[in-house]
């Protein structure tokens, strides 16, 4: 018996894919909005085309070859997400101006819960936390986009070379050709793919305690010690990207509407299968919506945060808007 689906069974079968397809779309698009859409896409085109869907491979293999050609066409239209460091100029002052660009279509957060990388949910046997990090989407946007697919088939989703040839519309020889480079691009940007994410040690604990600590309390002479000393900070939409603990603290003093203590309520999310924080900012009475930031830690130091202004991204982490006093005092 055909183990295709029918009309009535089929989104019952293809809906438990959903996240790990959205995940796969963020790889390749770096935006956790437009991702949504594309799975939207998918999924539309796999209802139709599915009377065509032979059982020659598994149901699942089918939907990603379907989110990946939806994915490349998208992208044909579409510039790469960067983030500010990735631009090509060098590190700014921390009291220069701050230069907004939001014409940029910048790099976005994906909440580890839509990914389907929270909890014991078994897609993260294919959604992988090593595979949304942060700096690995950063560098796959560096990549051409068909290079960026032959790449997450094979080094992600660990495809045989001939299955990501008919899903990209390739040769055997041309993918494993596209995949060597790839492989070197990416090395040049990214920790390696297969770099585990490890469980948070208690250090690293203690680590975000005083990182929250220190913003909530406006201790900005403690922060000077909670980074590496390569550490990163960079905001979009703004595009500078600073380096350095005392930079990253000047940049704190001087620019960050923050003045006193009790100015920002940092509050945990989990984003990229990272630690991250959604940042409200003390406004009449209450705390209104600031930003998402996501954090890289080297050992027991940050190495790299991403402070992402867009507002949408409060609605897509399923967070509120606004802070109430009482839920202000309780936190």
């Amino acid at each position: 018996m055909s183990d295709k689906p029918t009309n009535e069974d089929f989104l019952q079968q293809a809906d438990p894919m959903r996240r790990e397809l959205l995940a796969h779309c963020y790889r390749m698009t770096g935006s956790v909005h437009d991702a949504e859409d594309l799975v939207q896409e998918t999924y539309l085109k796999a209802w139709r085309a599915y009377d065509g869907f032979e059982g020659r491979s598994s149901l699942r293999t089918w939907m990603y070859r379907i989110a990946t050609t939806t994915c490349l066409t998208a992208l044909e239209s579409r510039g790469r997400r960067p983030l500010p460091s990735g631009l090509g100029a060098p590190s700014s002052e921390a009291t220069a101006p701050l230069a907004q660009d939001n014409e940029v279509p910048w790099l976005e957060p994906v909440p580890d819960a839509l990914a389907g990388v929270a909890g014991d949910d078994p897609a993260t046997i294919v959604t992988a936390r090593e595979s949304i990090r942060l700096a690995l989407v950063a560098a796959l946007q560096h990549l051409p986009p068909r290079q960026r697919a032959v790449l997450i088939l094979r080094d992600v989703l660990r495809w045989k070379a001939a299955e990501v040839a008919e899903a990209v519309g390739l040769s055997t020889a041309a993918v494993n050709s596209i995949l060597q480079r790839a492989r070197a691009q990416l090395s040049e940007r990214s920790p390696s793919l297969d770099d585990p994410v490890e469980p948070l040690t208690d250090e690293q604990r203690a680590l975000l305690d005083r990182y929250v600590a220190a913003f909530e309390n406006y201790d900005v002479d403690d922060l000077v010690h909670l980074f590496t000393e390569d550490a990163i900070w960079e905001m979009p939409p703004f595009t500078g990207w600073y380096q350095g603990p005392r930079t990253i603290a000047e940049l704190t003093r001087t620019q960050c509407p923050a003045e006193r203590a009790g100015d920002l309520k940092l509050v945990p999310v989990a984003a990229n299968g990272q630690p991250a924080f959604a940042v409200y900012f003390r406004e009449d009475g209450g705390y209104r919506q600031f930003a998402i930031m996501v954090l890289t830690l080297s050992g027991g130091a940050v190495r790299h945060v991403g402070m992402f202004f867009e507002e949408g991204l409060f609605e897509t982490f399923g967070l509120p808007t606004a802070l109430t006093p009482q839920a202000s005092a309780a936190k």
